[in-house]
Protein backbone atom coordinates (compact mmCIF):
# COMPACT_ATOMS: atom_id res chain seq x y z
CA UNK A 1 0.00 0.00 0.00
CA UNK A 2 1.31 3.33 -0.45
CA UNK A 3 1.98 5.72 2.57
CA UNK A 4 2.58 9.36 2.80
CA UNK A 5 3.78 11.35 6.32
CA UNK A 6 3.43 14.70 7.36
CA UNK A 7 6.20 15.06 9.70
CA UNK A 8 6.46 18.53 11.43
CA UNK A 9 9.27 19.48 14.02
CA UNK A 10 7.25 20.59 17.41
CA UNK A 11 9.57 23.64 17.32
CA UNK A 12 5.99 26.31 16.85
CA UNK A 13 2.49 26.05 16.70
CA UNK A 14 1.28 24.51 13.33
CA UNK A 15 0.56 27.71 10.63
CA UNK A 16 -0.92 27.80 7.35
CA UNK A 17 2.06 27.03 5.53
CA UNK A 18 2.95 23.59 6.78
CA UNK A 19 -1.09 23.20 7.64
CA UNK A 20 -1.21 23.16 4.01
CA UNK A 21 1.47 20.53 3.42
CA UNK A 22 -0.57 18.14 6.10
CA UNK A 23 -3.85 18.91 4.35
CA UNK A 24 -2.64 18.50 0.64
CA UNK A 25 -0.68 15.06 2.19
CA UNK A 26 -3.70 13.66 3.74
CA UNK A 27 -6.04 14.94 0.66
CA UNK A 28 -3.15 13.16 -2.01
CA UNK A 29 -3.69 10.07 0.70
CA UNK A 30 -7.47 9.77 0.80
CA UNK A 31 -8.00 10.34 -2.93
CA UNK A 32 -5.39 7.42 -4.05
CA UNK A 33 -6.60 5.14 -0.68
CA UNK A 34 -3.10 5.66 0.35
CA UNK A 35 -1.73 5.64 4.30
CA UNK A 36 -1.04 8.70 5.80
CA UNK A 37 1.19 9.23 8.86
CA UNK A 38 1.65 11.65 11.68
CA UNK A 39 5.14 11.90 12.62
CA UNK A 40 6.84 13.84 15.41
CA UNK A 41 10.23 14.81 14.44
CA UNK A 42 11.05 15.87 18.04
CA UNK A 43 14.74 14.86 18.37
CA UNK A 44 16.08 18.81 18.59
CA UNK A 45 15.99 19.38 22.28
CA UNK A 46 16.90 22.39 22.13
CA UNK A 47 14.26 23.97 19.79
CA UNK A 48 11.82 21.24 20.75
CA UNK A 49 8.74 22.74 23.55
CA UNK A 50 6.49 20.33 24.50
CA UNK A 51 3.15 22.81 24.35
CA UNK A 52 3.82 22.62 20.74
CA UNK A 53 4.34 19.34 20.52
CA UNK A 54 0.80 18.69 22.16
CA UNK A 55 -0.59 21.19 20.08
CA UNK A 56 -0.19 19.39 16.79
CA UNK A 57 -2.47 16.43 17.19
CA UNK A 58 -5.73 18.84 18.13
CA UNK A 59 -4.50 21.46 15.29
CA UNK A 60 -5.14 18.83 12.85
CA UNK A 61 -7.81 17.27 14.02
CA UNK A 62 -9.55 21.11 13.80
CA UNK A 63 -8.86 21.43 10.51
CA UNK A 64 -10.38 17.83 9.95
CA UNK A 65 -7.79 15.14 9.46
CA UNK A 66 -7.16 12.08 10.63
CA UNK A 67 -4.33 9.67 10.53
CA UNK A 68 -3.78 5.96 10.37
CA UNK A 69 -0.74 5.85 12.11
CA UNK A 70 1.46 7.85 14.45
CA UNK A 71 4.72 7.84 16.33
CA UNK A 72 7.37 10.28 17.81
CA UNK A 73 11.36 10.02 16.77
CA UNK A 74 12.42 10.84 19.89
CA UNK A 75 11.09 6.93 20.44
CA UNK A 76 13.42 5.77 18.34
CA UNK A 77 16.33 6.36 19.06
CA UNK A 78 17.80 3.31 18.79
CA UNK A 79 17.03 2.74 15.60
CA UNK A 80 19.21 5.39 14.83
CA UNK A 81 22.17 4.54 16.29
CA UNK A 82 21.93 1.03 14.51
CA UNK A 83 21.57 2.88 11.55
CA UNK A 84 24.20 5.49 11.92
CA UNK A 85 26.42 2.17 13.20
CA UNK A 86 25.88 0.60 9.71
CA UNK A 87 26.90 4.19 7.69
CA UNK A 88 30.02 4.17 9.96
CA UNK A 89 30.99 0.50 9.30
CA UNK A 90 30.23 1.17 5.36
CA UNK A 91 32.73 4.20 5.70
CA UNK A 92 30.16 6.83 5.21
CA UNK A 93 30.30 8.60 8.61
CA UNK A 94 33.02 10.54 9.82
CA UNK A 95 33.57 12.43 12.91
CA UNK A 96 34.38 16.34 13.08
CA UNK A 97 35.75 18.97 15.16
CA UNK A 98 35.09 21.77 14.29
CA UNK A 99 33.56 24.51 16.55
CA UNK A 100 30.61 26.12 15.74
CA UNK A 101 32.37 29.68 15.54
CA UNK A 102 34.98 28.11 13.37
CA UNK A 103 32.29 26.60 10.92
CA UNK A 104 30.84 30.37 10.88
CA UNK A 105 34.41 31.67 10.10
CA UNK A 106 34.49 29.46 6.95
CA UNK A 107 31.29 30.28 5.62
CA UNK A 108 32.03 33.76 5.72
CA UNK A 109 35.62 33.55 4.20
CA UNK A 110 33.73 31.11 1.29
CA UNK A 111 30.99 34.15 0.71
CA UNK A 112 33.69 37.32 0.14
CA UNK A 113 35.50 35.05 -2.07
CA UNK A 114 32.25 34.91 -3.85
CA UNK A 115 32.15 31.38 -3.56
CA UNK A 116 28.96 29.16 -2.07
CA UNK A 117 29.69 27.61 1.70
CA UNK A 118 30.28 24.39 1.23
CA UNK A 119 31.98 22.37 3.85
CA UNK A 120 35.58 21.76 2.98
CA UNK A 121 36.11 18.41 4.23
CA UNK A 122 38.72 19.43 6.48
CA UNK A 123 37.75 16.92 8.68
CA UNK A 124 39.36 13.83 6.27
CA UNK A 125 42.54 16.17 5.87
CA UNK A 126 45.80 13.46 6.86
CA UNK A 127 45.87 14.32 10.76
CA UNK A 128 42.77 15.98 11.96
CA UNK A 129 41.40 13.00 13.33
CA UNK A 130 44.53 12.57 16.05
CA UNK A 131 44.37 16.77 16.16
CA UNK A 132 40.43 16.43 16.77
CA UNK A 133 41.39 13.53 19.60
CA UNK A 134 44.11 15.26 21.19
CA UNK A 135 41.58 18.00 22.41
CA UNK A 136 39.55 15.57 23.97
CA UNK A 137 36.26 17.12 23.01
CA UNK A 138 33.55 14.94 21.58
CA UNK A 139 32.91 14.86 17.67
CA UNK A 140 29.97 15.48 15.94
CA UNK A 141 29.40 13.06 12.84
CA UNK A 142 28.99 14.12 8.94
CA UNK A 143 27.75 11.96 6.25
CA UNK A 144 29.80 11.61 3.13
CA UNK A 145 27.70 12.51 0.33
CA UNK A 146 28.43 10.74 -3.29
CA UNK A 147 30.12 11.87 -6.32
CA UNK A 148 28.37 12.84 -8.99
CA UNK A 149 24.47 14.07 -8.89
CA UNK A 150 21.12 13.01 -7.18
CA UNK A 151 18.32 12.82 -9.86
CA UNK A 152 14.70 12.26 -9.68
CA UNK A 153 11.62 13.41 -11.53
CA UNK A 154 9.56 15.69 -9.08
CA UNK A 155 6.22 15.39 -9.26
CA UNK A 156 5.04 19.14 -9.21
CA UNK A 157 8.67 20.19 -10.34
CA UNK A 158 9.45 18.16 -13.12
CA UNK A 159 13.12 16.90 -13.57
CA UNK A 160 15.36 17.85 -11.08
CA UNK A 161 19.21 17.29 -10.70
CA UNK A 162 21.64 18.11 -7.95
CA UNK A 163 25.26 17.89 -7.97
CA UNK A 164 25.98 16.45 -4.92
CA UNK A 165 29.75 18.33 -4.76
CA UNK A 166 27.22 21.52 -4.80
CA UNK A 167 26.10 20.51 -1.01
CA UNK A 168 27.74 20.32 2.36
CA UNK A 169 28.52 16.71 3.95
CA UNK A 170 25.36 16.90 6.41
CA UNK A 171 25.97 16.67 10.06
CA UNK A 172 23.87 13.98 11.14
CA UNK A 173 25.04 13.29 14.61
CA UNK A 174 25.81 16.10 17.20
CA UNK A 175 28.65 15.28 19.23
CA UNK A 176 26.24 14.70 22.24
CA UNK A 177 24.97 11.39 20.11
CA UNK A 178 21.67 13.42 19.01
CA UNK A 179 20.63 12.67 15.39
CA UNK A 180 19.47 14.99 13.27
CA UNK A 181 16.32 15.75 10.88
CA UNK A 182 17.90 14.85 7.71
CA UNK A 183 19.18 11.22 8.72
CA UNK A 184 16.39 10.35 11.02
CA UNK A 185 13.87 11.31 8.30
CA UNK A 186 15.45 8.91 6.01
CA UNK A 187 15.76 5.99 8.55
CA UNK A 188 12.18 6.86 9.56
CA UNK A 189 10.43 6.78 5.67
CA UNK A 190 12.40 3.55 5.19
CA UNK A 191 10.99 1.61 7.96
CA UNK A 192 7.57 3.16 7.32
CA UNK A 193 7.94 2.60 3.54
CA UNK A 194 6.74 5.82 3.02
CA UNK A 195 6.33 5.64 -0.68
CA UNK A 196 5.32 9.70 -1.73
CA UNK A 197 6.92 12.66 0.08
CA UNK A 198 5.17 15.65 -0.65
CA UNK A 199 6.63 18.64 1.35
CA UNK A 200 7.78 22.16 0.26
CA UNK A 201 10.14 23.87 -2.12
CA UNK A 202 13.00 24.37 0.65
CA UNK A 203 13.57 20.67 1.05
CA UNK A 204 15.04 20.08 -2.37
CA UNK A 205 18.19 20.30 -1.35
CA UNK A 206 17.79 17.58 1.25
CA UNK A 207 15.85 15.50 -1.00
CA UNK A 208 19.21 14.92 -3.01
CA UNK A 209 21.08 14.38 0.13
CA UNK A 210 18.08 11.94 1.62
CA UNK A 211 18.36 9.73 -1.53
CA UNK A 212 21.71 9.14 -0.97
CA UNK A 213 21.43 8.96 2.62
CA UNK A 214 18.99 5.82 1.57
CA UNK A 215 21.01 4.65 -0.65
CA UNK A 216 23.96 4.28 1.22
CA UNK A 217 21.58 2.04 3.78
CA UNK A 218 20.77 -0.05 1.40
CA UNK A 219 17.34 1.27 -0.33
CA UNK A 220 16.72 1.87 -3.55
CA UNK A 221 15.90 5.85 -3.54
CA UNK A 222 13.39 5.53 -6.62
CA UNK A 223 10.94 3.55 -4.22
CA UNK A 224 10.04 6.65 -2.75
CA UNK A 225 8.34 9.92 -5.28
CA UNK A 226 9.01 13.37 -4.30
CA UNK A 227 6.53 16.15 -4.94
CA UNK A 228 7.94 19.79 -3.77
CA UNK A 229 5.47 22.65 -3.96
CA UNK A 230 6.34 26.40 -4.02
CA UNK A 231 6.28 28.12 -0.81
CA UNK A 232 3.50 30.02 0.22
CA UNK A 233 3.76 33.95 -0.19
CA UNK A 234 1.48 36.94 1.34
CA UNK A 235 -0.93 38.90 -0.70
CA UNK A 236 2.24 41.44 -1.38
CA UNK A 237 4.23 39.12 -2.87
CA UNK A 238 6.43 38.33 -0.01
CA UNK A 239 7.79 34.91 1.73
CA UNK A 240 4.86 34.21 4.32
CA UNK A 241 7.34 32.76 6.73
CA UNK A 242 7.98 36.31 7.66
CA UNK A 243 4.66 36.59 9.60
CA UNK A 244 3.19 33.33 10.48
CA UNK A 245 3.19 33.59 13.94
CA UNK A 246 -0.50 35.74 12.99
CA UNK A 247 -1.39 32.87 10.56
CA UNK A 248 -1.54 30.20 12.75
CA UNK A 249 -4.29 27.44 13.06
CA UNK A 250 -4.51 28.44 16.59
CA UNK A 251 -4.86 32.08 15.87
CA UNK A 252 -7.33 31.58 12.82
CA UNK A 253 -9.19 29.30 15.07
CA UNK A 254 -9.29 31.86 17.86
CA UNK A 255 -10.56 34.55 15.43
CA UNK A 256 -13.79 32.72 14.87
CA UNK A 257 -12.45 31.10 11.16
CA UNK A 258 -14.20 28.06 10.26
CA UNK A 259 -11.91 24.91 9.86
CA UNK A 260 -14.03 24.07 6.35
CA UNK A 261 -13.30 27.22 5.07
CA UNK A 262 -9.47 26.68 5.90
CA UNK A 263 -8.98 23.64 4.49
CA UNK A 264 -10.74 24.22 1.39
CA UNK A 265 -8.87 28.01 0.66
CA UNK A 266 -5.38 25.83 1.62
CA UNK A 267 -6.44 23.59 -1.08
CA UNK A 268 -6.54 25.50 -3.87
CA UNK A 269 -3.99 27.70 -3.21
CA UNK A 270 -1.78 26.89 -6.65
CA UNK A 271 -3.92 24.37 -7.43
CA UNK A 272 -5.72 26.86 -10.42
CA UNK A 273 -9.26 26.93 -9.70
CA UNK A 274 -11.33 28.85 -7.12
CA UNK A 275 -11.59 28.01 -3.58
CA UNK A 276 -15.27 25.99 -3.21
CA UNK A 277 -16.25 25.30 0.71
CA UNK A 278 -16.73 21.82 0.07
CA UNK A 279 -16.18 19.07 2.63
CA UNK A 280 -12.83 17.33 2.60
CA UNK A 281 -14.51 14.14 1.12
CA UNK A 282 -14.96 15.94 -1.87
CA UNK A 283 -12.26 17.96 -1.49
CA UNK A 284 -10.21 14.25 -1.68
CA UNK A 285 -12.29 13.01 -4.65
CA UNK A 286 -11.26 15.91 -6.81
CA UNK A 287 -7.55 15.92 -6.20
CA UNK A 288 -5.13 16.32 -8.41
CA UNK A 289 -1.53 17.01 -7.69
CA UNK A 290 -1.15 18.03 -11.73
CA UNK A 291 -2.75 20.86 -11.09
CA UNK A 292 -0.42 22.72 -9.11
CA UNK A 293 1.90 25.32 -10.02
CA UNK A 294 5.67 25.34 -10.46
CA UNK A 295 5.15 29.29 -8.70
CA UNK A 296 4.08 30.55 -5.43
CA UNK A 297 0.79 30.68 -4.82
CA UNK A 298 -0.42 33.83 -2.33
CA UNK A 299 -1.99 33.46 0.65
CA UNK A 300 -4.58 36.79 1.05
CA UNK A 301 -6.78 36.75 4.34
CA UNK A 302 -9.36 38.75 2.68
CA UNK A 303 -9.81 36.01 0.42
CA UNK A 304 -9.98 33.38 3.22
CA UNK A 305 -12.62 35.86 4.69
CA UNK A 306 -14.75 36.22 1.65
CA UNK A 307 -14.92 32.42 1.48
CA UNK A 308 -15.54 32.28 5.13
CA UNK A 309 -18.60 34.36 4.47
CA UNK A 310 -19.56 32.19 1.82
CA UNK A 311 -19.53 28.81 4.04
CA UNK A 312 -21.60 30.72 7.71
CA UNK A 313 -24.34 31.94 5.73
CA UNK A 314 -25.01 28.40 4.02
CA UNK A 315 -24.32 26.61 8.42
CA UNK A 316 -27.62 25.83 9.78
CA UNK A 317 -27.75 26.32 13.44
CA UNK A 318 -26.91 23.35 14.71
CA UNK A 319 -23.43 23.79 13.12
CA UNK A 320 -22.94 27.15 15.27
CA UNK A 321 -25.19 26.69 18.38
CA UNK A 322 -22.40 25.75 21.01
CA UNK A 323 -20.37 29.03 19.61
CA UNK A 324 -23.31 32.26 20.07
CA UNK A 325 -24.06 33.67 22.98
CA UNK A 326 -26.83 31.69 25.65
CA UNK A 327 -29.82 32.04 24.39
CA UNK A 328 -29.63 32.61 21.25
CA UNK A 329 -32.24 30.84 19.10
CA UNK A 330 -32.25 29.39 15.15
CA UNK A 331 -34.35 32.62 14.69
CA UNK A 332 -31.80 34.47 16.25
CA UNK A 333 -28.54 33.09 13.82
CA UNK A 334 -30.97 33.03 10.92
CA UNK A 335 -31.76 36.62 11.11
CA UNK A 336 -27.97 37.66 11.27
CA UNK A 337 -25.79 35.18 9.51
CA UNK A 338 -25.83 36.68 6.12
CA UNK A 339 -24.40 39.89 7.81
CA UNK A 340 -21.54 37.83 9.41
CA UNK A 341 -18.20 37.38 8.27
CA UNK A 342 -16.65 35.00 11.69
CA UNK A 343 -19.34 33.48 14.01
CA UNK A 344 -17.84 35.92 17.07
CA UNK A 345 -19.83 38.62 15.42
CA UNK A 346 -22.77 37.20 16.26
CA UNK A 347 -22.06 38.40 20.17
CA UNK A 348 -22.34 42.01 18.89
CA UNK A 349 -26.19 41.57 17.22
CA UNK A 350 -26.98 39.71 20.01
CA UNK A 351 -26.14 43.09 22.28
CA UNK A 352 -27.87 45.22 19.54
CA UNK A 353 -30.97 42.93 19.81
CA UNK A 354 -31.41 42.35 23.22
CA UNK A 355 -28.80 45.27 25.40
CA UNK A 356 -29.10 48.85 26.08
CA UNK A 357 -27.91 50.98 22.89
CA UNK A 358 -27.08 54.10 23.10
CA UNK A 359 -27.98 55.65 19.36
CA UNK A 360 -26.22 58.13 17.51
CA UNK A 361 -27.47 61.44 16.52
CA UNK A 362 -29.42 61.59 13.65
CA UNK A 363 -28.85 63.87 10.56
CA UNK A 364 -31.09 66.56 10.69
CA UNK A 365 -33.01 66.12 7.82
CA UNK A 366 -34.08 62.59 9.35
CA UNK A 367 -35.24 64.47 12.85
CA UNK A 368 -38.91 64.93 12.01
CA UNK A 369 -39.06 61.65 10.33
CA UNK A 370 -37.94 59.62 13.78
CA UNK A 371 -40.42 61.68 15.42
CA UNK A 372 -42.70 60.59 13.41
CA UNK A 373 -42.23 57.19 13.23
CA UNK A 374 -42.47 56.87 16.98
CA UNK A 375 -46.08 58.62 17.04
CA UNK A 376 -46.92 55.76 14.54
CA UNK A 377 -45.40 53.28 16.28
CA UNK A 378 -48.31 50.43 17.45
CA UNK A 379 -48.35 49.45 21.08
CA UNK A 380 -47.92 46.19 21.67
CA UNK A 381 -49.09 43.16 22.14
CA UNK A 382 -47.60 42.79 18.12
CA UNK A 383 -48.53 40.41 15.83
CA UNK A 384 -46.45 38.83 12.86
CA UNK A 385 -47.88 41.45 10.25
CA UNK A 386 -47.02 44.42 12.63
CA UNK A 387 -43.83 45.57 11.99
CA UNK A 388 -44.30 45.14 8.46
CA UNK A 389 -47.83 47.48 8.96
CA UNK A 390 -46.00 50.15 10.54
CA UNK A 391 -43.47 50.21 7.85
CA UNK A 392 -45.98 50.78 5.29
CA UNK A 393 -47.87 53.32 7.55
CA UNK A 394 -44.49 55.29 7.34
CA UNK A 395 -43.60 54.84 4.24
CA UNK A 396 -47.41 56.37 2.66
CA UNK A 397 -47.41 59.07 5.79
CA UNK A 398 -43.54 60.09 4.76
CA UNK A 399 -43.52 59.57 1.04
CA UNK A 400 -40.74 58.20 1.88
CA UNK A 401 -39.24 55.07 0.55
CA UNK A 402 -35.82 52.92 0.29
CA UNK A 403 -33.00 53.69 1.44
CA UNK A 404 -34.60 57.02 2.95
CA UNK A 405 -36.97 55.28 4.59
CA UNK A 406 -34.86 52.42 5.76
CA UNK A 407 -31.81 54.22 6.76
CA UNK A 408 -32.68 56.29 9.08
CA UNK A 409 -34.57 53.53 11.10
CA UNK A 410 -31.94 51.60 10.80
CA UNK A 411 -29.07 53.65 12.12
CA UNK A 412 -31.49 54.78 15.36
CA UNK A 413 -32.58 51.24 15.92
CA UNK A 414 -29.01 49.48 15.85
CA UNK A 415 -26.36 51.98 15.43
CA UNK A 416 -25.39 50.55 12.21
CA UNK A 417 -25.76 51.50 8.32
CA UNK A 418 -26.17 48.29 6.99
CA UNK A 419 -27.57 44.71 8.22
CA UNK A 420 -30.06 42.00 9.05
CA UNK A 421 -33.36 42.63 7.20
CA UNK A 422 -35.88 45.40 9.02
CA UNK A 423 -38.69 43.85 9.16
CA UNK A 424 -37.67 40.38 11.06
CA UNK A 425 -35.31 42.45 12.76
CA UNK A 426 -38.07 44.79 13.86
CA UNK A 427 -40.28 41.44 15.29
CA UNK A 428 -36.74 40.93 17.45
CA UNK A 429 -36.70 44.02 19.04
CA UNK A 430 -40.28 44.14 20.19
CA UNK A 431 -42.04 47.83 20.29
CA UNK A 432 -40.34 48.64 23.73
CA UNK A 433 -36.84 48.90 23.11
CA UNK A 434 -38.25 50.53 19.62
CA UNK A 435 -39.49 53.36 21.77
CA UNK A 436 -37.35 53.55 23.73
CA UNK A 437 -34.21 53.69 21.36
CA UNK A 438 -36.43 56.34 18.80
CA UNK A 439 -36.67 58.07 21.95
CA UNK A 440 -33.31 58.20 22.39
CA UNK A 441 -32.57 59.27 19.07
CA UNK A 442 -34.98 62.42 19.11
CA UNK A 443 -33.12 63.23 22.40
CA UNK A 444 -29.79 63.42 20.86
CA UNK A 445 -30.87 65.52 18.14
CA UNK A 446 -32.22 68.38 20.78
CA UNK A 447 -29.63 71.08 21.56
Amino acid sequence: MSTLRFAPSPTGYLHVGNARIALLNWLFARHSGARFLLRLDDTDATRTRPEYAAAIAPDLAWLGLDWDGFLRQSDRLAAYEAAAARLRQAGRLYPAWETAEELEAKRRAALKRGRPPVYDRAALAPGASERGRASGNPPHWRFRLSEGAASWHDLVLGSRRIPLGSLSDPVVLRADGTPLYLFTSVVDDLAEAVTTILRGEDHVSNTAIQRDMAAALGADPDTIRYAHLPLLHDAEGAKLSKRVGALSLRALKREGFEPGAVAAYLASLGAGHEPTPLPLPELAAGFDLARFSRSPARFDPAQLLALNRRLLHGLGFEAVSERLPPGADAQFWNLVRANLDLVPEAREWWEILHGDLDPPAPNPADEAFLTQAAALLPPAPWGEETPHSWIEALRATSGRKGRSLYGPLRRALTGHEHGPELVPLLARLGPERISRRLGAAAARSRP
